[in-house]
């Protein structure tokens, strides 16, 4: 009876269309899902099929080595043990300079303007049907790849050995092939969605300096970090007001726009990003 190994469709699923997989969000957490380890493609997740007397199955890529750790470098270790231990240099005398004024201070809640936003919930909602056409598009291709199962495991079917092996390796190379391609094209969109919610973030700086400076206020922080404040010190209506004003909508680029855009690229790029900290930041 011959046997197809189901590990290959279902592990390629489960890396297309785990929740949160591959990507990170962006520095205002709206509207990208948050990273995690759903990458790597078929060849490195899904099990070789099993042998059987009227099949071969194709060897599964075990992947990279993994890196073994270099040899003791004894002249290393005690320059780096001496760095670790240097005096801190002789600072010099600085000028005394005059004190900054007396603070003024305003509270604002960002995450309450940007749920108010008109520009914010259109980008939203432009997002989110772009990525259920996308998740229209898996689904189409995962029926694909079961269809070409069941005929590869149909017992009437009468497949040569060497014949069974280059239709199953086709099907493992068209899964991989479509892993990527969707990841890229999510990259792409959540690209598309960075551009969008910087222009909003940008109008929103410059809206809360506007505010902030009619009202006199000259150090202006997030309410989420502020145990007790007064309500007169709130910012947050009239913010949302004046950026619903000067700012109604937001073109939401076309993924067309983004087409050398990858997952791997986006990915060093959110690295990056947190690694400097956004500049809105929660």
């Amino acid at each position: 009876m011959r046997y197809l190994s189901r590990s290959i469709v279902a592990v390629a699923a489960v890396l297309i269309l785990t929740p949160g997989a591959v990507y990170a969000q962006t520095s205002q957490g709206w509207f990208v899902p948050s990273q995690g380890g759903g990458g790597g493609s078929a060849k490195h997740g899904a099990a070789a099929p099993a042998h059987t007397a009227h099949r071969s199955a194709a060897m599964p890529d075990m992947g990279p080595a993994i890196p073994v750790a270099p040899a003791a470098d004894p002249q290393a270790e005690a320059a780096a043990q001496a760095q670790a231990s240097a005096p801190i240099p002789t600072l010099p005398t600085l000028m005394k300079e005059s004190p900054p004024p007396a603070p003024i201070i305003g509270v604002i809640g960002v995450p309450d303007v940007l749920q108010a936003s008109t520009a914010a919930q259109a980008v939203q909602k432009e997002i989110e049907r772009r990525r259920a056409a996308l998740t229209a598009e898996v689904q189409k291709e995962q029926d694909m790849w079961r269809r070409v199962q069941a005929a590869l495991a149909d017992p009437n079917a009468h497949y040569s050995q060497d014949d069974l092996r280059k239709r199953e390796l086709a099907l493992q190379q068209r899964i991989g092939n479509s892993q990527l391609a969707f990841r890229n094209s999510e990259a792409r969109i959540q690209a598309a969605a960075q551009v969008s919610l910087g222009q909003i973030e940008r109008t929103l700086i410059a809206v809360i300096r506007q505010v902030s400076t009619s009202r006199g206020m000259n150090l202006v922080l997030h309410r989420a970090q502020v145990a007790l404040n007064m309500n007169e010190f709130d910012i947050t209506a009239e913010v949302i007001k004046q950026l619903n004003q000067v700012l109604p909508s937001v073109t939401v680029p076309p993924d067309a726009a983004f087409a050398k855009v990858t997952a791997a690229s986006m990915q060093a790029q959110q690295q990056a990003e947190q690694g400097q900290g956004g500049p809105m930041g929660q």
